[in-house]
């Protein structure tokens, strides 16, 4: 089924229903396999215990820009492509992505703790993320402050390209500014600098939480279009009754 196909909403439905069992029951069970990975990971020579936080914190920072790339490209298809559910995906995108932002600003914060000594330092990582997460949240409320759709569709999508730019920001913030936080040690030149021990739970639990997304997307996507019909409906019923 190509992306023409599911332009119609009808069969866009149709695919959620058949899809969304098995992507919820596939995200339980590697959720499942790696959060017990993660436990029995072994403890770090110089963080301890407290390295297992980096299990739930890096696979909430990396979808948290996953998300805003995924919402711009949406905004591509609603600005140029005129998808119809392109406006769809971006708004029922940007609460899932505040949600990860969230979760990887408090997890970071409490494993900074005692790496650093405290929870929170205004360094070029953590200050471009939380920009992040309060344009998550300014999206949101956009959504809610215009009432006409397409509008909001319109004013969303280019707020969405312009906070792009944030997005490298974040992503080589450590390598352009001097930080506390500690350089890329799995996507980078010449392979990942981690011990397989702890390399290995976190691809699986990055894995995970990425079929929790979708999961949770397409549900939030089908409920949107459901709520869209709903409203269609509605109006057309006072448009009848008024007349």
């Amino acid at each position: 089924m190509s992306l023409i196909d599911l332009a119609n909403p009808t069969r866009f439905l149709a695919l959620t229903e058949r899809v969304l069992p098995w992507l919820a029951a596939a995200t339980a069970i590697l959720l499942a396999i790696g959060l017990y990975q993660s436990a029995m990971a072994p403890d770090d020579y110089q963080q301890g215990a407290t390295v297992k936080i980096m299990f739930i914190h890096v696979p909430n920072a990396w979808l948290s820009m996953f998300v805003w790339g995924v919402m711009s490209v949406a905004a591509l298809g609603t600005l140029v492509w005129r998808h119809p559910l392109a406006d769809v995906a971006a708004k029922a995108a940007a609460p899932i992505g505040a949600a990860f932002t969230f979760l990887a600003l408090v997890t970071g914060s409490l494993w900074g703790r005692p790496m650093w000594g405290t929870y929170w330092e205004w360094d070029a990582r953590l200050t471009s993320v939380l920009i992040l997460f309060l344009m998550y949240l300014g999206i949101m409320a956009l959504w809610r402050a215009v009432e006409d759709p397409s509008r909001a569709a319109r004013a969303a999508a280019i707020l969405t390209l312009v906070g792009a730019i944030n997005i490298p920001i974040i992503k080589f913030s450590v390598d352009w500014w001097n930080t506390l936080h500690q350089g890329a040690s799995v996507i980078r030149a010449g392979g990942p600098s981690m011990d397989r021990v702890f390399l290995i739970p976190l691809l699986i639990m990055a894995v995970a939480f990425s079929l929790l997304f979708l999961t949770l997307h397409l549900a939030a996507m089908r409920n949107e279009v459901l709520r869209r019909r709903v409203r269609t409906l509605q109006i057309m019923q006072a448009s009848r009754q008024a007349a």
